[in-house]
């Protein structure tokens, strides 16, 4: 299994800080599986970001690299689903 990168690309906002939480905890429920999750935070208004993912609207969720969701609030469930198949 590889090691699961998972970024959280938002404002800061209310809902940027739901998606970090529900986040953090797939993550936390993961890792005592044994599955190697990390999650950060990445600030929309770096040009960086803008330039590698293209997102003009958040909260966003990048798992490993590869945009998945963009505009909503995921539920807990889906971001862990995401990870997992991520680490297949």
């Amino acid at each position: 299994m590889k090691e699961v990168k998972v970024e959280v690309i938002g404002l800061g906002c209310v809902r940027c800080q739901a998606v970090k939480e529900i986040a953090e905890k797939a993550a936390e429920k993961l890792k005592r599986t044994g599955m190697s999750v990390k999650v950060e935070w990445v600030s929309i208004f770096s040009k960086e970001v803008i330039r590698k993912y293209g997102i003009l609207v958040s909260p966003a969720l990048a798992v490993n690299g590869v945009v998945k969701v963009m505009g909503e609030v995921p539920s807990e469930g889906m971001v862990e689903r995401l990870m997992r198949e991520a680490a297949e």
